[in-house]
């Protein structure tokens, strides 16, 4: 944690790997209260490998905000998980609290790289395991 409370830079060495995550997707918390000494803000970057994709989950009680830097990213949601909603560099994509989802990096040569931020002080990542509608789920 930060020393004291003052203006920080956190650069790509400092960013903690030790959060929240999802298979398939690697998450680095940037601005936390373990980076910066941060309150209320949750804010970290996250990669998604070529053909990368996650397990079903949510974010809990967390609002999520995301800035696609790179590359172009599905979001599959929907009570069957088959509406997809897609972005690409530039982008920003929000996901209420609670909305069950999966992302799939739609390219198979370039990461996704992202931006994300939370409502909440931490990473919240809630595994949905056994979602009949999951990509590769049997029936």
């Amino acid at each position: 944690m930060a020393d004291s409370l003052d203006v920080r830079v956190v650069g790509p060495e400092e960013r903690d790997p030790g959060t929240a995550q999802t298979p398939g997707l690697q998450r680095f918390a940037a601005v936390s209260f373990g980076t910066t000494g941060s309150q209320h803000t949750w804010m970290g970057y996250a990669v998604l490998e070529p053909g990368g994709r996650t397990g079903v989950h949510h974010h809990g009680e967390s609002e999520t905000a995301i800035c696609v830097v790179s590359g172009v990213t599905r979001w599959w949601v929907g009570d069957r998980l088959d509406d997809v909603r897609e972005a690409r560099a530039g982008d920003f994509v929000f996901i209420p609290p609670g909305i069950v989802h999966w992302e799939q990096n739609a390219g198979d040569t370039e990461p996704v790289e992202m931006v994300v931020a939370r409502s909440t002080q931490e990473a919240i990542v809630v595994p949905v395991t056994g979602h009949p509608h999951a990509p590769g789920h049997a029936d």
